[in-house]
């Protein structure tokens, strides 16, 4: 055989096994649900980036979790506020479950609650600074009445002395409910003399302080891999610090232990349903699980659908990507990668989200995430063109509520609701009213 055959032949067998290697196209159109969706969106929505409730789904998580709060009796449901922070959302999650009990997060937004509903019992969720909670007490306006429907966190006998002072300053009485540490580690009460010494003050200050119960957060229960513990033991040792504390406080004040004037909270959505197997817990917080971003795709939320979406238009639509000053290596990627045949620039980006539909989306390595007009690549079965919509599923809920305006709900792919979300400037203007 020639030498040029053999060169031939040796450049084919490469190309063979180079194409053997090349990506695939990936890719398809909307599906139906979302094909729904970006049609009612064209026709009502803002044409801007927003996100989509889809309150079908939202009802379904909701029964989903009111039903597992209700297997153990006397149990209530707390939805936590910083994960829905608007005032519609937290309405409509609150009359879906029945519960009037919030968790919140942040000062401005608990003056929020206390003002929109002053029938509600609000746990603090997080210890904040004294000045914090004096910014709240100075802000403070109609009928909440924070002395019975208030729980302040509490995490060290040292904040406790700080709320003390505060209590004394404005002559009130204040609820303490404190936070134990039950193996997340991220602060709370973790040996026996600092509970001690802080129910000790609570006791000589009956005037101005008023033990209302603990609250343990246990996510490292299903965060951490079996390698470190089995999911068993991890929560077995969460609620054996719990009833540790419980018992150390029926000990050393037998009065206070009356469990259905108590608020002995626990969970968070990662873990709920854990709780169904204990009876010790009679208040359970969940908030993010019931709109099931990314982040929340575990095992305990199997049964729970998404119910969130950022949707986007497409204003610029065209073929393959092309590169500044790299026309080679634009026409070589997509030679190699049918993936990125199709372009489009896209209604703001950089988002802590996951390209959802159409399917097959994918950034640009090379040309970089912008927040103003994002590059975003795909195969040419996307099928997009300007004007249509993309979908992304957001990784959390916690601020990224607050960047898209107006939250819109959909009902049977409808948009039947227009919920503006928490602002600061909504309190401080609540508080000069």
């Amino acid at each position: 055989m020639k030498r040029r055959h053999l060169l031939l032949g040796g450049l084919a067998a490469a190309g063979a096994t180079a194409a053997g290697l090349r990506p695939s196209p990936e890719g398809a159109p909307h599906s139906a649900y979302f094909a729904r969706l970006q049609k009612e969106l064209q026709e009502h929505g803002p044409m801007k980036p927003c996100l989509v409730v889809d309150l079908d789904r939202l009802d379904r998580n909701i029964d989903r979790v009111v039903a597992s709060v209700g297997r153990q009796p006397g149990r209530h449901l707390r939805v936590v506020e910083k994960s829905l922070p608007s005032a519609g959302l937290l309405e409509y999650v609150c009359q879906r479950s029945g519960s009037r009990r919030l968790m919140s997060f942040h000062q401005p937004f608990l003056n929020l609650d206390a003002r929109r509903w002053p029938q509600a019992d609000i746990l603090l969720g997080k210890p904040l600074p004294a000045r914090s909670a004096a910014r709240f007490y100075a802000q403070h306006r109609g009928p909440f009445q924070p002395q019975q429907q208030l729980q302040w966190l509490i995490d060290s006998p040292q904040r406790l002395q700080q709320y003390l002072q505060l209590a004394q300053s404005l002559g009130q009485t204040m609820r303490i409910n404190i936070e134990i540490d039950v193996g997340l580690h991220r602060g709370g009460v973790a040996d026996d003399a600092s509970l001690i010494a802080m129910l000790d003050l609570i006791t000589a200050h009956p005037r101005h302080l008023h033990f209302a119960g603990f609250m343990g957060y246990d996510p490292h229960v299903v965060a951490l891999p079996s390698v470190v513990a089995t999911r068993e033991e991890l929560f077995a040792d969460a609620m054996g610090r719990y009833q540790h504390c419980c018992d150390l406080l029926r000990e050393r004040h037998p009065s206070w232990w009356q469990p259905d004037q108590l608020t002995l909270n626990a969970a968070g959505s990662p873990t709920y349903r854990l709780h169904e197997a204990e009876s010790l817990s009679n208040d359970i917080a969940v908030g993010t699980g019931l709109l099931k971003p990314s982040h929340y795709d575990l095992d305990t939320l199997a049964e729970h659908e998404p119910a969130l979406f950022i949707a986007t238009p497409v204003l610029k639509a065209s073929g393959s990507a092309q590169l500044p000053a790299l026309p080679k290596v634009s026409q070589a990627m997509a030679w190699w990668n049918p993936n990125f045949r199709s372009t489009y620039f896209i209604y703001g980006g950089q988002w802590g989200a996951d390209f959802v539909s159409p399917t097959g989306l994918r950034h640009n390595p090379l040309y970089g995430r912008s927040a103003n007009q994002e590059m975003v690549n795909a195969s040419t079965a996307s099928a997009l063109g300007v004007d249509d919509l993309i979908f992304l599923r957001p990784h959390i809920t916690e601020g990224t509520l607050l960047q898209f305006g107006d939250l819109l709900a959909l009902r049977d792919g409808r948009i039947v609701e227009q919920w503006p979300v928490f602002t600061e400037g909504q309190a401080e203007a609540a508080a000069l009213s």
